[in-house]
Protein backbone atom coordinates (compact mmCIF):
# COMPACT_ATOMS: atom_id res chain seq x y z
CA UNK A 1 0.00 0.00 0.00
CA UNK A 2 1.46 3.33 -1.21
CA UNK A 3 2.48 6.07 1.46
CA UNK A 4 0.93 8.80 2.53
CA UNK A 5 2.47 12.09 1.69
CA UNK A 6 2.59 13.35 4.88
CA UNK A 7 4.50 10.16 6.02
CA UNK A 8 6.98 10.19 2.83
CA UNK A 9 8.02 13.98 3.53
CA UNK A 10 11.26 15.08 5.81
CA UNK A 11 10.86 17.57 8.59
CA UNK A 12 13.45 18.74 10.80
CA UNK A 13 12.19 20.77 13.71
CA UNK A 14 14.45 23.59 15.24
CA UNK A 15 14.30 25.88 18.00
CA UNK A 16 13.83 29.11 16.82
CA UNK A 17 12.78 31.44 20.01
CA UNK A 18 10.48 31.71 23.03
CA UNK A 19 7.61 29.11 22.66
CA UNK A 20 8.37 28.91 18.80
CA UNK A 21 9.77 26.37 16.59
CA UNK A 22 10.84 26.55 12.99
CA UNK A 23 9.67 23.15 10.53
CA UNK A 24 11.80 22.59 7.95
CA UNK A 25 10.30 20.59 4.87
CA UNK A 26 11.75 18.88 2.23
CA UNK A 27 9.99 16.69 -0.40
CA UNK A 28 12.78 15.00 -2.73
CA UNK A 29 12.65 14.81 -6.22
CA UNK A 30 10.72 11.54 -7.02
CA UNK A 31 7.58 12.13 -4.51
CA UNK A 32 7.80 15.83 -5.74
CA UNK A 33 7.90 14.65 -9.62
CA UNK A 34 5.41 11.68 -8.63
CA UNK A 35 2.89 14.18 -7.48
CA UNK A 36 3.04 16.62 -9.99
CA UNK A 37 2.86 14.18 -12.08
CA UNK A 38 -1.17 13.12 -10.35
CA UNK A 39 -1.74 17.03 -10.49
CA UNK A 40 -1.38 17.18 -14.20
CA UNK A 41 -3.02 13.70 -14.98
CA UNK A 42 -5.99 15.35 -13.46
CA UNK A 43 -6.26 18.87 -14.51
CA UNK A 44 -5.51 16.96 -18.23
CA UNK A 45 -8.44 14.92 -17.82
CA UNK A 46 -10.78 17.69 -16.82
CA UNK A 47 -9.55 20.88 -18.50
CA UNK A 48 -10.37 21.70 -22.05
CA UNK A 49 -7.88 21.71 -24.84
CA UNK A 50 -8.89 23.19 -28.26
CA UNK A 51 -7.91 20.48 -30.75
CA UNK A 52 -8.32 17.55 -28.40
CA UNK A 53 -10.76 15.08 -26.25
CA UNK A 54 -11.16 15.70 -22.83
CA UNK A 55 -8.04 13.74 -21.50
CA UNK A 56 -6.23 13.09 -24.65
CA UNK A 57 -4.22 16.32 -24.98
CA UNK A 58 -0.36 15.67 -24.51
CA UNK A 59 0.91 16.23 -20.57
CA UNK A 60 3.48 18.94 -22.04
CA UNK A 61 1.08 20.99 -23.58
CA UNK A 62 -1.23 20.72 -20.14
CA UNK A 63 1.71 21.46 -17.82
CA UNK A 64 2.63 24.59 -19.93
CA UNK A 65 -1.14 25.98 -20.02
CA UNK A 66 -1.84 25.47 -16.53
CA UNK A 67 1.37 25.78 -14.62
CA UNK A 68 -0.06 28.58 -12.58
CA UNK A 69 -2.92 25.85 -11.92
CA UNK A 70 -0.24 23.11 -11.46
CA UNK A 71 2.03 24.53 -8.64
CA UNK A 72 -1.00 25.92 -6.77
CA UNK A 73 -2.15 22.35 -6.43
CA UNK A 74 0.93 21.42 -5.35
CA UNK A 75 2.05 24.08 -3.04
CA UNK A 76 -1.48 23.01 -0.99
CA UNK A 77 -0.37 19.17 -1.30
CA UNK A 78 2.60 19.35 0.23
CA UNK A 79 1.95 21.91 2.91
CA UNK A 80 -1.33 19.84 3.97
CA UNK A 81 0.92 17.21 4.04
CA UNK A 82 2.98 19.34 5.98
CA UNK A 83 0.76 20.55 8.19
CA UNK A 84 -0.80 16.81 8.73
CA UNK A 85 2.74 15.62 9.87
CA UNK A 86 3.55 18.76 12.27
CA UNK A 87 0.26 18.18 13.96
CA UNK A 88 0.66 14.13 14.18
CA UNK A 89 3.49 15.05 16.67
CA UNK A 90 1.65 14.46 20.06
CA UNK A 91 4.88 16.55 21.64
CA UNK A 92 4.22 19.35 20.08
CA UNK A 93 1.50 21.61 21.83
CA UNK A 94 0.52 23.48 18.61
CA UNK A 95 -1.06 27.05 19.12
CA UNK A 96 -0.36 28.64 15.88
CA UNK A 97 1.13 27.72 12.40
CA UNK A 98 2.55 29.94 9.35
CA UNK A 99 4.79 30.15 6.15
CA UNK A 100 8.22 31.83 6.77
CA UNK A 101 10.20 30.78 3.86
CA UNK A 102 8.28 29.14 0.54
CA UNK A 103 10.53 28.98 -2.53
CA UNK A 104 9.86 27.64 -5.93
CA UNK A 105 8.40 24.68 -7.05
CA UNK A 106 10.64 23.31 -10.17
CA UNK A 107 9.72 20.06 -11.86
CA UNK A 108 12.00 16.63 -11.34
CA UNK A 109 13.46 18.64 -8.26
CA UNK A 110 13.94 18.30 -4.48
CA UNK A 111 11.35 20.94 -3.07
CA UNK A 112 11.85 22.57 0.36
CA UNK A 113 10.15 25.00 2.48
CA UNK A 114 9.85 26.65 6.05
CA UNK A 115 6.97 26.83 8.65
CA UNK A 116 7.04 28.51 11.43
CA UNK A 117 5.24 27.26 14.82
CA UNK A 118 4.19 28.43 18.39
CA UNK A 119 4.12 26.33 21.18
CA UNK A 120 2.19 26.31 24.13
CA UNK A 121 4.36 26.64 27.10
CA UNK A 122 4.53 24.11 30.00
CA UNK A 123 2.39 25.23 32.70
CA UNK A 124 1.55 23.44 35.87
CA UNK A 125 -1.77 24.57 37.03
CA UNK A 126 -1.76 23.39 40.59
CA UNK A 127 -4.62 21.78 42.39
CA UNK A 128 -7.25 23.42 40.58
CA UNK A 129 -10.21 21.14 41.47
CA UNK A 130 -9.88 22.48 45.44
CA UNK A 131 -10.07 25.80 44.89
CA UNK A 132 -12.02 27.53 47.60
CA UNK A 133 -13.51 31.42 47.65
CA UNK A 134 -15.45 33.36 50.05
CA UNK A 135 -17.20 36.03 48.16
CA UNK A 136 -20.16 37.72 49.93
CA UNK A 137 -22.85 38.84 48.08
CA UNK A 138 -24.03 42.70 48.88
CA UNK A 139 -27.27 42.94 51.12
CA UNK A 140 -29.78 44.99 49.63
CA UNK A 141 -31.02 47.36 51.87
CA UNK A 142 -34.31 49.13 52.18
CA UNK A 143 -32.48 52.55 50.97
CA UNK A 144 -31.44 51.29 47.69
CA UNK A 145 -35.20 49.52 47.07
CA UNK A 146 -36.41 53.44 47.79
CA UNK A 147 -33.28 54.98 45.76
CA UNK A 148 -34.41 52.99 42.49
CA UNK A 149 -38.07 53.83 43.57
CA UNK A 150 -37.78 57.33 43.49
CA UNK A 151 -35.54 57.34 40.18
CA UNK A 152 -38.81 55.52 38.21
CA UNK A 153 -40.56 58.68 39.25
CA UNK A 154 -38.80 60.55 37.99
CA UNK A 155 -37.71 58.55 35.04
CA UNK A 156 -41.33 58.26 34.06
CA UNK A 157 -42.73 61.23 34.75
CA UNK A 158 -43.04 64.53 32.02
CA UNK A 159 -41.67 67.27 31.25
CA UNK A 160 -44.13 70.60 32.46
CA UNK A 161 -42.99 74.44 32.29
CA UNK A 162 -41.49 75.63 35.25
CA UNK A 163 -41.22 79.01 37.09
CA UNK A 164 -37.93 80.91 37.50
CA UNK A 165 -34.32 79.76 37.13
CA UNK A 166 -33.20 76.68 35.46
CA UNK A 167 -31.96 74.34 37.34
CA UNK A 168 -29.92 70.77 37.43
CA UNK A 169 -31.75 68.13 35.32
CA UNK A 170 -34.00 70.46 34.14
CA UNK A 171 -35.03 70.44 29.82
CA UNK A 172 -34.33 74.19 27.99
CA UNK A 173 -36.24 74.72 24.53
CA UNK A 174 -33.54 76.83 23.10
CA UNK A 175 -32.22 78.66 19.76
CA UNK A 176 -28.58 77.97 19.80
CA UNK A 177 -25.67 79.07 17.31
CA UNK A 178 -21.77 78.72 17.61
CA UNK A 179 -18.84 80.08 15.70
CA UNK A 180 -17.34 77.13 13.80
CA UNK A 181 -17.42 77.49 10.62
CA UNK A 182 -19.15 74.57 8.88
CA UNK A 183 -17.50 72.85 6.14
CA UNK A 184 -19.69 72.20 2.70
CA UNK A 185 -20.27 68.83 2.97
CA UNK A 186 -21.06 69.08 6.90
CA UNK A 187 -23.64 66.47 7.64
CA UNK A 188 -27.24 66.98 9.12
CA UNK A 189 -25.81 65.74 12.86
CA UNK A 190 -22.90 68.15 12.41
CA UNK A 191 -24.98 70.95 11.65
CA UNK A 192 -27.53 70.35 14.51
CA UNK A 193 -24.39 70.26 16.72
CA UNK A 194 -23.05 73.93 15.50
CA UNK A 195 -26.92 75.30 15.31
CA UNK A 196 -30.06 75.42 16.20
CA UNK A 197 -33.46 76.51 16.63
CA UNK A 198 -36.51 75.20 19.20
CA UNK A 199 -34.18 72.81 19.90
CA UNK A 200 -34.34 70.86 23.55
CA UNK A 201 -31.52 70.93 26.01
CA UNK A 202 -31.01 68.94 28.85
CA UNK A 203 -28.79 70.35 32.08
CA UNK A 204 -27.98 66.92 32.65
CA UNK A 205 -24.97 64.59 31.35
CA UNK A 206 -24.38 63.31 29.00
CA UNK A 207 -23.92 66.86 28.23
CA UNK A 208 -25.86 67.89 24.25
CA UNK A 209 -23.17 70.93 24.25
CA UNK A 210 -19.92 70.14 26.49
CA UNK A 211 -19.97 73.06 29.40
CA UNK A 212 -23.55 73.44 28.48
CA UNK A 213 -24.85 72.76 32.39
CA UNK A 214 -22.75 75.05 34.00
CA UNK A 215 -23.04 77.82 31.56
CA UNK A 216 -27.37 77.64 31.72
CA UNK A 217 -27.93 76.42 35.08
CA UNK A 218 -29.82 79.61 36.23
CA UNK A 219 -30.38 80.29 33.02
CA UNK A 220 -34.03 82.60 32.68
CA UNK A 221 -36.88 82.77 29.56
CA UNK A 222 -36.44 85.17 27.13
CA UNK A 223 -32.08 85.92 28.29
CA UNK A 224 -29.49 85.42 26.05
CA UNK A 225 -26.23 83.41 26.66
CA UNK A 226 -22.83 82.80 25.79
CA UNK A 227 -20.17 80.43 26.59
CA UNK A 228 -17.00 78.47 25.40
CA UNK A 229 -17.56 74.87 24.30
CA UNK A 230 -14.54 72.40 25.09
CA UNK A 231 -15.14 69.29 22.78
CA UNK A 232 -12.77 66.37 24.17
CA UNK A 233 -10.52 64.76 21.32
CA UNK A 234 -12.47 62.17 21.06
CA UNK A 235 -15.59 63.36 20.27
CA UNK A 236 -18.23 61.31 18.09
CA UNK A 237 -18.39 63.98 15.56
CA UNK A 238 -14.83 64.26 14.03
CA UNK A 239 -14.78 67.72 12.94
CA UNK A 240 -15.16 69.21 16.31
CA UNK A 241 -13.13 67.34 18.22
CA UNK A 242 -10.79 69.05 19.64
CA UNK A 243 -12.19 72.53 19.18
CA UNK A 244 -13.40 75.21 21.20
CA UNK A 245 -16.46 76.93 19.88
CA UNK A 246 -18.21 79.95 21.08
CA UNK A 247 -22.09 79.50 21.79
CA UNK A 248 -24.71 81.90 21.81
CA UNK A 249 -28.40 80.31 23.20
CA UNK A 250 -31.46 82.11 23.72
CA UNK A 251 -33.95 80.35 26.13
CA UNK A 252 -37.19 79.95 25.20
CA UNK A 253 -38.66 77.81 27.70
CA UNK A 254 -37.45 75.76 30.59
CA UNK A 255 -39.42 72.55 31.89
CA UNK A 256 -39.01 70.58 35.22
CA UNK A 257 -39.54 66.90 35.29
CA UNK A 258 -42.63 65.94 37.59
CA UNK A 259 -42.17 62.70 39.66
CA UNK A 260 -44.84 60.83 39.41
CA UNK A 261 -47.26 59.59 42.48
CA UNK A 262 -46.96 56.31 43.89
CA UNK A 263 -50.88 55.83 42.02
CA UNK A 264 -49.58 57.10 38.78
CA UNK A 265 -46.05 55.06 38.77
CA UNK A 266 -48.30 51.74 39.42
CA UNK A 267 -50.84 52.22 36.82
CA UNK A 268 -47.19 53.61 34.25
CA UNK A 269 -45.41 50.48 35.43
CA UNK A 270 -48.21 47.76 35.17
CA UNK A 271 -47.69 46.07 38.57
CA UNK A 272 -50.46 45.56 41.17
CA UNK A 273 -49.36 47.59 44.28
CA UNK A 274 -46.41 49.89 45.29
CA UNK A 275 -45.30 47.11 47.42
CA UNK A 276 -45.30 44.58 44.43
CA UNK A 277 -43.29 47.08 42.80
CA UNK A 278 -40.77 47.13 45.43
CA UNK A 279 -40.55 43.14 45.58
CA UNK A 280 -39.53 43.22 42.19
CA UNK A 281 -37.01 45.57 42.36
CA UNK A 282 -35.65 43.59 45.12
CA UNK A 283 -35.66 40.59 43.19
CA UNK A 284 -34.03 42.56 40.17
CA UNK A 285 -31.07 43.82 42.58
CA UNK A 286 -30.62 40.93 44.60
CA UNK A 287 -29.70 39.37 40.74
CA UNK A 288 -27.35 42.34 40.00
CA UNK A 289 -26.03 41.25 43.30
CA UNK A 290 -25.59 37.50 42.75
CA UNK A 291 -24.37 38.46 39.10
CA UNK A 292 -21.66 40.73 40.41
CA UNK A 293 -20.91 38.11 43.25
CA UNK A 294 -20.03 35.62 40.61
CA UNK A 295 -18.34 38.00 38.45
CA UNK A 296 -16.18 38.51 41.92
CA UNK A 297 -15.48 34.98 42.62
CA UNK A 298 -14.43 33.95 38.91
CA UNK A 299 -11.65 36.85 39.54
CA UNK A 300 -10.74 35.21 43.05
CA UNK A 301 -10.54 32.29 41.33
CA UNK A 302 -8.31 33.15 38.72
CA UNK A 303 -6.04 35.20 41.34
CA UNK A 304 -5.69 31.81 42.70
CA UNK A 305 -5.03 30.05 39.94
CA UNK A 306 -2.50 32.71 38.51
CA UNK A 307 -0.72 32.39 41.99
CA UNK A 308 -0.24 28.46 41.58
CA UNK A 309 0.55 28.63 38.30
CA UNK A 310 4.06 30.56 38.74
CA UNK A 311 6.16 31.75 36.15
CA UNK A 312 5.99 30.10 32.34
CA UNK A 313 7.49 31.87 29.03
CA UNK A 314 4.97 33.40 27.23
CA UNK A 315 4.94 32.77 23.15
CA UNK A 316 6.09 36.70 22.28
CA UNK A 317 4.68 35.84 18.72
CA UNK A 318 1.20 35.94 20.76
CA UNK A 319 2.18 38.82 23.27
CA UNK A 320 2.93 41.13 20.23
CA UNK A 321 -0.45 39.99 18.65
CA UNK A 322 -2.24 41.19 21.53
CA UNK A 323 -0.23 44.29 21.87
CA UNK A 324 -1.37 44.68 18.38
CA UNK A 325 -5.11 44.26 18.88
CA UNK A 326 -4.74 46.82 22.06
CA UNK A 327 -3.34 49.30 20.04
CA UNK A 328 -5.97 49.47 17.31
CA UNK A 329 -8.19 49.27 20.28
CA UNK A 330 -7.17 52.60 21.44
CA UNK A 331 -6.19 53.62 18.21
CA UNK A 332 -10.32 53.85 17.16
CA UNK A 333 -10.85 55.59 20.63
CA UNK A 334 -8.64 58.26 19.74
CA UNK A 335 -8.23 58.76 16.63
CA UNK A 336 -10.84 61.25 14.88
CA UNK A 337 -9.23 62.69 12.18
CA UNK A 338 -5.95 63.30 10.79
CA UNK A 339 -4.35 65.03 12.88
CA UNK A 340 -5.49 62.44 15.48
CA UNK A 341 -3.62 60.18 13.20
CA UNK A 342 -0.31 61.40 12.75
CA UNK A 343 -0.31 62.60 16.64
CA UNK A 344 -0.76 59.04 17.56
CA UNK A 345 1.70 57.77 15.22
CA UNK A 346 4.46 60.05 16.70
CA UNK A 347 3.38 58.78 20.16
CA UNK A 348 3.16 55.48 19.44
CA UNK A 349 6.31 53.99 21.67
CA UNK A 350 4.21 55.42 24.34
CA UNK A 351 1.24 53.39 23.94
CA UNK A 352 2.87 50.55 23.28
CA UNK A 353 4.94 50.63 26.40
CA UNK A 354 1.16 51.45 28.26
CA UNK A 355 -0.21 48.32 26.86
CA UNK A 356 2.15 45.80 26.88
CA UNK A 357 1.50 44.61 29.97
CA UNK A 358 -2.30 44.28 29.65
CA UNK A 359 -1.20 42.07 27.08
CA UNK A 360 1.19 39.85 28.88
CA UNK A 361 -1.55 39.22 31.60
CA UNK A 362 -4.04 38.99 29.21
CA UNK A 363 -1.94 36.08 27.13
CA UNK A 364 -0.85 34.38 30.41
CA UNK A 365 -4.15 34.02 31.30
CA UNK A 366 -5.47 32.68 28.40
CA UNK A 367 -2.81 29.94 28.38
CA UNK A 368 -3.34 28.91 31.62
CA UNK A 369 -7.04 28.72 30.91
CA UNK A 370 -6.50 26.91 27.81
CA UNK A 371 -4.03 24.22 29.74
CA UNK A 372 -7.35 23.68 32.16
CA UNK A 373 -9.47 22.95 29.28
CA UNK A 374 -7.35 20.74 27.91
CA UNK A 375 -7.26 18.63 31.15
CA UNK A 376 -10.53 18.88 31.81
CA UNK A 377 -11.45 17.93 28.23
CA UNK A 378 -13.65 21.10 27.78
CA UNK A 379 -14.40 22.29 24.19
CA UNK A 380 -17.46 24.26 22.33
CA UNK A 381 -20.02 22.69 20.77
CA UNK A 382 -21.22 24.70 17.59
CA UNK A 383 -24.45 24.93 19.40
CA UNK A 384 -22.55 27.25 21.82
CA UNK A 385 -20.96 28.85 19.07
CA UNK A 386 -23.88 29.64 17.60
CA UNK A 387 -25.90 31.00 20.93
CA UNK A 388 -22.91 33.31 21.04
CA UNK A 389 -23.31 34.82 17.35
CA UNK A 390 -26.86 34.93 17.83
CA UNK A 391 -26.09 37.23 21.05
CA UNK A 392 -23.57 39.14 19.09
CA UNK A 393 -25.51 39.73 15.70
CA UNK A 394 -28.19 41.64 17.81
CA UNK A 395 -25.49 43.68 19.61
CA UNK A 396 -23.93 44.88 16.14
CA UNK A 397 -27.51 44.73 14.41
CA UNK A 398 -26.54 42.32 11.53
CA UNK A 399 -28.29 39.02 10.65
CA UNK A 400 -25.99 35.77 12.19
CA UNK A 401 -24.43 34.44 9.19
CA UNK A 402 -23.40 37.26 8.01
CA UNK A 403 -21.41 37.82 11.19
CA UNK A 404 -20.08 34.65 11.13
CA UNK A 405 -18.71 35.08 7.56
CA UNK A 406 -17.01 38.34 8.76
CA UNK A 407 -15.36 36.44 11.40
CA UNK A 408 -14.42 33.67 9.55
CA UNK A 409 -13.22 35.95 6.93
CA UNK A 410 -10.80 37.83 9.52
CA UNK A 411 -9.69 34.95 11.11
CA UNK A 412 -11.79 35.75 14.52
CA UNK A 413 -13.83 33.08 14.74
CA UNK A 414 -11.49 30.91 16.57
CA UNK A 415 -10.79 33.48 18.98
CA UNK A 416 -14.08 33.37 19.49
CA UNK A 417 -13.96 29.76 19.95
CA UNK A 418 -11.20 30.24 22.80
CA UNK A 419 -12.96 32.81 24.59
CA UNK A 420 -16.44 30.54 24.99
CA UNK A 421 -14.32 27.53 25.71
CA UNK A 422 -11.83 29.66 28.48
CA UNK A 423 -15.27 30.91 29.72
CA UNK A 424 -16.74 27.68 30.37
CA UNK A 425 -13.37 26.56 32.21
CA UNK A 426 -13.90 29.88 34.51
CA UNK A 427 -17.49 29.01 35.18
CA UNK A 428 -16.75 25.28 36.31
CA UNK A 429 -13.99 26.13 38.69
CA UNK A 430 -15.70 29.39 39.99
CA UNK A 431 -18.87 27.35 40.79
CA UNK A 432 -16.80 24.64 42.75
CA UNK A 433 -15.08 27.35 44.38
CA UNK A 434 -18.12 28.58 45.97
CA UNK A 435 -20.18 25.13 46.84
Amino acid sequence: MAKKLSEVIKLEIKESGVCTKEFAVAIDAETAKSEQNKVVSYIAGVASMPGFRPGKAPMGMVSKKYAAEINEELRNRFVGAAVEKIESDETLDLLSLRFKEFGEIKAGEEFSFTMEGVVAPVINPGDYKNLKVDVPMDAIEDKAIEERLDMYRAMYGTYADAEGAAQAEDMLKVDYKGDFALPEDASASLKRQVEATDAFMWLNEPENIPGCIKALTGAEVGKEYTFDAEYPADYREAALAGKKVSYTVKVSAVQRRKKLTDAELIERTGSKDIETLRNNIRQGLELDAKNQQRRNASEAVFAKLNEQAGEFDLPDALVENEVQKMLQQKAREIVKSDEDAEKFKAELADHRAAVEADAKTAVRRALILRQIAKLENITVEESELDSQLQMMSRYYGCKPRELRDMLEKSGSIDELRVDIVNGKVLEKLTEAALN
